[in-house]
């Protein structure tokens, strides 16, 4: 079979830039290794986690909240054969329109290991082999777990996300290394459920890619939600028997050991390019393993591209989805533009984490004079109305032109929040505009209002 584009991997990136090439006219392929479409993020990763995060959210609603609301329930049970029942039905619903999709659209899916013969010809091994030729080929091959060296990974005890997803018991004591999104995220649901949750991180503080402010603000809210925090320390070693785990970390304080039954290791991704054979393409590969490419997600071989984890950049699904639609539109002679300064970055736990554009810690090192605009939930009529006054949003502006250069916020829905944040920097908007804007009350985005306000002259009304 001759195509013109074959793409392999059908995560966000792979099936969103298949859609969009079969949009603009071309004979397209998807391959994917495994029986179900949609990748790490559908199958294992972004949807199945927030399937888990809604429901141990509802639960802890139920126990912590509905007495305030007036709503009398005695005391709730968890059916956490169900909750993972229903996390696997969003799972399956969600695949399921990927495969309605890839058919409505034409596209031809192949099920099998995707592999290069050469240039322009993929291998795909499955129950068949088949080989498929295509006048250009994209790599979408995604992300996999990794892991600090000298730990074993049994699948077991010491786990991935992965298998943290699919878990037949709530754990006594779930220690997760790693205080970055995936650690806080998972370490969220089961800490919400009942389990005792210690998260060791080896940076000083948790979210350490992220402004500094959201970091010292998520651990004050673990703490209180119950959580332990072993900050700047480095894992020494992590061993199993039975039912126990023993994990041994170095802290300026002298060497800690703890005790649980899980120990989730959330220290990351890396490429997925195992098996690809990139070489017999001629494709190269950086130090790290990710495909090298130019501005234009172009490899060196100018007719095959890679997008998503598998390249250099946030490993973010709507990232992914970004440069398969990019790439699909270079391909068919347009020029489409992806500003990575303006890709969001959100963590899931509750408070929801969520930033856009410059950190504090950047502008300082870039030597850029800035102002900054803050504003509690505390203060947001919304937030006080439903129990959730944790947090505040946080707008960076330059200190002469007053254009937005960040938003950072923690707080109730401040995934869907930084949005507007985003949209406003593609338009190069002042934090003068965003304080014009008239936000309807009470909503939790008032708090981005008034914090624009906060950023021109501490205009802010409530606070």
């Amino acid at each position: 079979m001759n195509y013109d584009v074959i793409i392999i991997g059908s995560g966000p990136g792979g099936y969103v830039c298949a859609i969009r090439c079969a949009q603009l006219g071309m004979k397209t392929a998807i391959v994917e290794k495994y029986n179900t479409l949609g990748g790490t993020c559908l199958n294992v990763g972004c949807i199945p986690s927030k399937a888990m995060l809604d429901s141990s959210h509802q639960y802890h609603d139920a126990v912590h909240k509905f007495s305030d609301h007036g709503i009398n329930i005695g005391t709730p049970k968890i059916d956490f054969k169900q909750m993972v029942a229903r996390k696997q039905g969003v799972v399956d619903q969600m695949t399921k329109g990927v495969e309605f999709l890839m058919k409505k659209n034409k596209i031809d899916t192949y099920t099998g290991m995707g592999s290069f013969i050469d240039a322009n010809t993929v291998q795909v091994k499955g129950e068949k082999t088949a080989e498929i030729k295509g006048k250009n080929i994209i790599i979408a091959t995604g992300s996999k777990p990794s892991s600090i060296p000298g730990i074993e990974i049994d699948k077991k005890r010491i786990i991935t996300s992965t298998e943290a997803l699919e878990l037949k018991e709530i754990p006594k004591h779930l220690i997760v290394i790693g205080g970055g999104v995936i650690g806080l995220e998972l370490g969220s649901v089961y800490s919400r459920l009942g389990a005792e949750v210690s998260i060791v991180e080896y940076a000083p503080s948790i979210l350490a890619s992220m402004d500094a402010s959201l970091g010292k603000e998520m651990g004050r809210v673990m703490k209180k939600q119950g959580m332990k925090l072993h900050l700047g320390h480095k894992v020494t070693g992590v061993t199993a028997k039975g039912k126990t785990v023993t994990v041994t970390a170095e802290g300026k304080k002298g060497e800690i050991t703890l005790e649980g039954d899980y120990c989730l290791v959330a220290v990351g991704r890396k490429p997925h390019t195992t098996g690809l054979h990139a070489d017999k393409a001629g494709v190269k590969l950086d130090d790290r393993g990710r495909v090298e490419v130019n501005e234009h997600l172009q490899t060196n071989i100018p007719n095959i591209y890679a997008i998503g984890d598998v390249v250099k950049g946030a490993m973010l699904a709507h990232k992914a989805e970004e440069e398969g639609v990019a790439v699909a539109e270079m391909l068919a002679g347009q020029k489409p533009h992806i500003n990575y300064n303006l890709v969001p970055g959100v963590v899931y736990t509750w408070p929801e984490v969520a930033g856009v554009g410059q950190t504090e810690e950047q502008l300082k090192e870039a030597g850029v004079t800035y102002k900054v605009g803050q504003f509690p939930f505390r203060a947001n009529g919304r937030a006080v109305a439903g129990m959730d006054i944790d947090g505040f949003v946080k707008i960076l502006a330059d200190a002469e032109t007053d254009e937005v250069l960040g938003a950072h916020m923690i707080g109730p829905r401040v995934a869907d929040m930084i949005t507007q944040i985003a949209t406003a920097m593609e338009f190069r908007a002042s934090a003068e505009d965003i304080a014009r804007v008239c936000h309807a009350h009470p909503t939790t985005s008032e708090a981005t209002k008034e914090a624009a306000l906060a950023a021109t002259e501490n205009r802010a009304i409530h606070s």
